[in-house]
């Protein structure tokens, strides 16, 4: 009998240290990223000297099982797993975990989004997005990559779009958060939107991206970060009601937004409020939809939910919706679920139906992204 399939919604790559000095476009070569040794730590800087972050919350998968006292921004690159950056142990990771595929983001690349220099960061994204391709066509059946677009120049970030998708890669993560002036329910984003659309390149909204946003540096430490990172669904709220309110998916209804790391059991409240919003503070939601049509529609029939190990949220599954419901394993992260996929999920899916349970670690994803299931039966059994 075959194994059964599981696929990773979201596993990212831990980009080499020297990608960015040694690829990324001449003009910004003295402004690239790279990572610096200060004293027993490795940080990332960026545009010569600003620190963005340590690389111990984004290294160290297993440590939490462990001595999860010890996932501290600071680390050294050596504590990463090798699988993180070379793509065969990549593949022999992913067969320790129990893992068929993966849908892959950076790691390093989530602080880029704090850059300020809008060219710099698109420089960035481009030389990221290369690298990704080459590393994802090494196991083209397993391994599918979740480009980084830049919007600030939404023509730009179309083209960028369309590059990338020509190379193979199957997503497109944009910031979490664009700032306060230039929210996603501007006009701007329409042609990206229709694009998106066209080209059916899902659209991710992934936590750790919000454009100019904080870094995490050491000093990033206490009370006040700790309540950031419990609150942090308030951006990507925030994204997610400009897109749906503005009437987003209403003009362009095979839009797919895919939400990553932020866990389910926040969601159940967040329907019933949108749908209070619409009926009872139409002075606030003024755009109103064909029909009798409402807001947790649209949230049901476009978005996708990239999850880790939220057993609350899988108990609520009938209210969110299980058709949108996508597995993570996050690895090689320090809050990774690696080695210990396998025991994580049938802990947090006991009792899940078996046709449940098959959407939610591996069809829902593999229909989303357009993974062949084939090659993966014949890997598994």
């Amino acid at each position: 009998m075959p194994k059964e399939i599981i696929i990773s919604s979201d596993s990212h790559v831990f980009e080499p240290p020297d990608l960015w000095t040694t690829r990324i476009d001449a003009k910004f070569r003295d402004r690239a990223p790279y990572m610096k040794r200060v004293g027993n730590e490795d940080h990332l800087i960026v545009e010569g000297d600003q620190k963005i972050s340590g690389i111990g919350q984004i290294s160290g998968a297993g440590l939490r099982f462990e001595s999860p006292e010890k996932i501290l921004p600071e680390a050294q690159f050596e504590e990463v797993h090798v699988g993180g950056y070379d793509p065969s142990v990549h593949i022999k990771d992913m067969q320790i975990d129990g893992i068929s595929g993966q849908i892959l983001y950076p790691s390093q690349g989530l602080f880029y989004f704090a850059v300020k220099d809008s060219e710099l960061t698109s420089a960035i994204f481009r030389t990221y997005n290369d690298w990704l391709a080459e590393f994802c066509n090494t196991y083209p059946d397993r391994l599918k990559g979740v480009a980084m677009i830049n919007l600030d120049d939404v023509r730009d970030g179309i083209g960028e779009l369309n590059r990338t998708a020509n190379m193979g890669l199957v997503g497109a993560m944009i910031s979490e958060y664009p700032g306060t002036d230039r929210r996603y329910d501007s006009p701007e984003y329409e042609p990206f939107w229709a694009v998106a659309q066209d080209v059916g390149i899902p659209i991710s909204l992934h936590t750790a991206t919000a454009r100019h946003g904080e870094t995490r540096t050491a000093s990033k430490r206490g009370l006040r970060q700790a309540a950031t990172r419990v609150n942090k669904i308030f951006w990507v709220g925030s994204s997610l009601c400009d897109i749906i309110f503005s009437g987003v998916f209403e003009r362009f209804p095979r839009l797919k937004v895919a939400v990553v790391e932020f866990e389910l059991a926040w969601v159940p409240h967040f329907l019933r409020s949108l749908d209070y919003t619409y009926i009872e503070r139409q002075f606030e939601a003024d755009y109103r939809f064909k029909g009798d049509i409402l807001p947790s529609d649209f949230f049901h029939n476009n978005i996708y939910l990239s999850f880790q190990e939220d057993d609350i949220g899988i108990r609520l599954r009938d209210v969110i919706g299980v058709d949108s419901l996508m597995w993570g394993s996050d690895y090689p992260h320090a809050e990774s679920t690696f080695p210990r996929s396998q025991e994580i999920l049938n802990n947090i899916l006991k009792g899940v139906p078996q046709e449940e349970r098959a959407k939610i670690v591996a069809g829902n994803v593999a229909g989303l992204y357009n993974f062949n299931l084939t090659p993966l039966i014949r890997i598994e059994t």
